[in-house]
């Protein structure tokens, strides 16, 4: 019997809610058994004895019904009749029966849930009370106890209670281990399941785009040629249905992405106007082919850059106009865009795409979205598609932060509405935008080659012999020489002898790929191309991709099947400019760079600035682009921009003179400059001040901050380098690709991280800045005492006193600050100072190397702001906590990208 116990206990197959209701329940009759023995009376042992059995009727009923949660609460309830009957009958609490309400808390926290398990809680607790105050009140109620009878109950009970609690714990624990390694196993099992899933469509869709490829290439030569009418409309209808089937491949392979969450929003600035006439072309001659009239109505107040993702968004129209199409037989189609301004740099833009067709039956419409569903099956037999358009819709419109709603009326139209938030880049309005103004048909046009370059030598390397062809005859035209290579082997070795002006590189090819080819290639000795262009011309599409090949440094991407228009736009792209010969359409057209070249500047995901108070060397800022909004620094002569327009070393010349000068945070307006202008150079903006109680910069920053949504605006807790140092780890996450809210938390967390010490020579300027008062300044200046400024909780506070010159009151500030050498990270010591001569600064280098030897130290000259408020001769060692530390950051921060700032020098 006891062996069957414990394997229920540990059987996974029963549910976690029952073993645990199994395991608490015996702990709890067994405290029932030893209470028993501890009765006095008959009747008490009678009770106990009852509700052991009661309670093992309650445990089987319970378990054979399903109903564990009624079982716990009845077992709960007896529980708390018994124990004041056994708390008074064993001697109150001059016996063992207080340390036994112990076990009854445990046993509601873990058997109960929710409002019941409150409930239950208080009831226990006020139950407590009660006894206690009953036995002190009215002892006549209590069982007398003898002394040593109260000794022996009393350590026996904590003896098993605290037995009956680790045996409890040691089941509890155990029965998490093998849940744990249960979940563990399952997580791996699904991570390779879906692994192999992602694998496999991959795959298919690499395999299937080959074949495409040379389908469509090669009929758009025929088309190109002097052919029959006849022929012509084949080659169309082939174009037509290759380019279906390539919309089905990509809706499996984008359905796959997204359930595995692997499908990537990319935001970059696009042009709205040319965005419509993509979308326009491609829609409205098959409405004309099927007699449907096309309508579009353009709010011309909607900006004509916006930031998002332009490649999901014309899908998501697409798609919807595609199935408006294909759903309507007689009547219109109609895309209407209107725009809605939200703040100064961002507007709601709504999509609809309305119909007159068939409509949806309204107990489908809850159906619509659904993947691989087709409502009105029997109706729409004759419609092709896979079902999967509307769920694919849907999800991107959720994974671009928007909503999208359909209304319908069966056999009237339907009308599907997207909205989406995005951010405005050129805030000029787009205006009249019309169908005839954009569209333009394509019947009847014959092809003219983009540029020409015959001077041009360039290398394309595929395994597929049937791909190199059609590279070769769609850029025939071009008059490039082109040589081809059936492998990465025979690449390198053509590349030995040969320079070329650029090269396509396709990715998968056997034994060496196209990526182990192009870091060959770079690092090829005695080769003639190490620098040259390399474009990915692979089958491989995506998002991911795209980001695989600019990392790996590839120049460009295109994916398979590739249109000779895009082709030529590829290799125009890389090709010397001496070499090309524009033709006159191509000259007014500006190709589309963006698209295939990673060097195209665009919107970084996360920009980190602050402000000119964040001392930090001129290399670092230009380096890692570290925007800076300036301070103020006043004097008698006016107002000027810190380090911009005045500098340290002149500000301290004018104020040892005698002349004030004082510095001010920037105002509300200067910060929403500052913000909007970072804004057409960023989607997010995370704005690091320095500490809230020393300056009004990072209230006015906040205040600034609520005209837009995506400027966060962060209290680094302390100024000058300290502020420099969570910059730098800020921009370290950034250029790792943390997001923002990951890089918000590790600033927040790393204040508490970073020392902030500073030593005053002279107390004069702080005196005239209003930091201390005259008498203090006065009486430091008698004895001679340099007051040592510390940051702690974004609060400045004296933390001590030094006496005497400044050789002296220099060993003792260094000393006391590195004392504890074990707590401090050794890579990096800014050494910031106002006012210093070489040998004063030769000086502290030479007591931080005997107290603490650094593996780099940076002498970094405060700004005129901070110079203003400590006057000359005042230093700081600015440093972080050692790697213990840090790495009590990444756990507090499990998610974050999080790297030691030493790591980005």
């Amino acid at each position: 019997m006891i062996k069957k116990w414990f394997e229920i206990i540990f059987d996974h197959r029963v549910s976690l809610q029952e073993r645990m209701f199994r395991i608490v329940t015996g702990i709890s009759m067994l405290a029932l058994m030893f209470i028993l023995l501890m009765g006095r009376s008959v009747v008490n042992l009678l009770i106990l004895a009852v509700s052991l059995v009661v309670m093992s009727l309650i445990v089987k009923m319970s378990i054979r019904k399903d109903r564990i949660h009624t079982g716990a609460t009845a077992i709960s309830v007896l529980l708390l009749l018994l124990f004041p009957v056994s708390f008074f009958s064993a001697g109150g609490f001059f016996s063992g029966m207080p340390e036994w309400f112990v076990l009854c808390f445990i046993y509601i926290c873990i058997t109960l849930e929710g409002r019941r398990m409150i409930t239950f809680f208080i009831l226990c607790l006020s139950e407590i009370l009660g006894c206690y105050y009953t036995a002190f009140n009215f002892p006549e109620f209590v069982a007398r106890n003898t002394q040593e009878r109260s000794f022996f109950d009393s350590s026996l009970s904590v003896i098993l209670v605290g037995m009956l609690t680790s045996v409890l714990l040691m089941f509890l624990n155990r029965l998490y281990v093998k849940e744990n390694e249960l979940a563990l196993q399952q997580k791996k099992e699904i991570e390779e399941l879906n692994e192999a899933e992602n694998h496999f469509f991959s795959s298919m869709s690499h395999e299937i785009r080959t074949p495409i490829n040379t389908i469509i290439g090669l009929n758009e030569i025929i088309l190109r040629g002097d052919i029959s009418e006849d022929v012509a409309e084949n080659a169309r209808n082939i174009q037509g249905a290759s380019k279906m089937l390539l919309t089905l491949i990509n809706d499996i392979l984008d359905l796959s992405k997204i359930k595995s969450g692997k499908m990537e929003i990319v935001n970059v600035s696009y042009e709205t106007g040319k965005l419509f006439s993509e979308i326009v072309n491609m829609i409205w001659i098959k409405a004309k082919e099927k007699g449907l009239e096309f309508k579009l109505h353009v709010d011309p107040s909607i900006p004509s850059m916006l930031c998002g993702d332009e490649v999901r968004i014309k899908q998501v129209l697409i798609n919807l106009l595609n199935n408006a199409v294909k759903y309507t037989s007689e009547g219109s189609v109609t895309l209407s865009i209107r725009c809605e301004r939200l703040t100064l740099n961002r507007v709601r833009v709504w999509y609809s795409v309305e119909d007159t067709g068939q409509g949806v039956k309204k107990e489908n419409i809850p159906y619509i979205f659904n993947a691989f569903r087709r409502v009105d099956e029997e109706k729409n037999r004759h419609i092709e598609g896979t079902g999967l358009g509307l769920s694919i819709v849907q999800q991107l419109v959720e994974l671009m932060g928007g909503e999208i709603s359909v209304n319908s009326v069966y056999t009237k139209g339907s009308t599907f509405i997207i909205m989406l938030e995005q951010d405005i880049i050129d805030d000029k309005e787009l205006g009249t935008f019309t169908l005839t103004s954009r569209s333009h048909a394509h019947e009847g046009e014959r092809y003219r080659q983009s540029f020409e370059a015959p001077d041009a030598h360039i290398l394309v390397v595929d395994d597929n012999d049937m791909n190199l062809e059609v590279v070769r005859k769609l850029l025939a035209a071009t008059k490039i020489h082109i040589d081809t290579a059936s492998s990465g082997a025979e690449c390198l070795k053509l590349t030995q002898n040969q320079y070329y002006d650029g090269i396509l590189m396709d990715h998968m090819m056997p034994e060496m790929d196209g990526i182990e080819c192009f870091h060959a290639l770079r690092t090829q000795p005695g080769g003639l191309c190490q620098t040259v262009p390399v474009i990915a011309l692979t089958a491989n599409a995506g998002s991911d991709n795209q980001l695989l090949y600019r990392k790996e440094g590839f120049s460009g991407y295109l994916a398979k099947p590739v249109s000779g228009a895009l082709l030529e736009a590829g290799v125009l792209s890389i090709l010397p400019k001496e070499l090309v010969h524009l033709n006159e359409e191509t000259k007014q057209v500006d190709i589309e760079k963006d698209v295939l070249i990673f060097e195209h500047a665009k919107r970084l995901s996360v920009m980190v600035t602050t402000d000119s108070v964040c001392d930090l060397p001129e290399s670092f800022k230009k380096k890692y682009r570290i925007s800076v909004c300036p301070y103020y620094v006043r004097t008698d002569e006016g107002r000027f921009l810190d380090e911009i327009e005045i500098k340290a070393d002149e500000l301290l010349m004018h104020m040892s003179k005698g002349h004030n000068g004082s510095s001010e945070p920037p105002e509300v307006e200067d910060y929403e400059r500052f913000f909007a202008e970072k804004l057409t150079e960023a989607q997010n903006i995370i704005h690091i001040t320095m500490a809230s109680h020393v300056s009004e910069g990072y209230r006015n920053a906040v205040e600034a901050a609520k005209s837009f949504e995506n400027v966060t605006v962060l209290d680094c807790g302390h100024l000058s380098s300290s502020m420099g140092l969570a910059v730098l780890c800020a921009v370290s996450m950034a250029e790792n690709h943390a997001s923002k809210n990951e890089i918000v938390d590790a600033v927040r967390r790393l204040r508490y991280y970073i020392s902030s010490d500073f030593i005053i020579d002279s107390t004069h300027m702080m005196c005239r800045s209003g930091r201390i008062s005259k008498r203090i300044q006065v009486l430091c200046d008698a004895l001679l005492l340099h007051p040592v400024i510390v940051l702690r909780k974004s609060k400045m506070s004296v933390g001590s006193m030094e006496m005497g010159n400044f050789e002296h009151v220099a060993k003792r500030y260094i000393r006391k600050v590195l004392r504890d050498t074990r707590n401090i990270d050794r890579r990096i010591l800014f050494i910031t100072y106002a006012g210093m001569d070489e040998k004063r600064l030769d000086y502290i280098q030479y007591l931080v190397r005997q107290y603490c030897p650094f593996e780099r130290v940076y002498l970094q000259k405060a700004s005129s702001a901070i110079a203003s408020n400590c006057g000359p001769g005042s230093f700081g060692l600015l440093f972080m906590s050692n790697v213990i530390y840090l790495t009590r950051i990444r756990i507090l921060c499990p998610n974050s990208f999080f790297l030691p700032v030493t790591q980005i020098f």
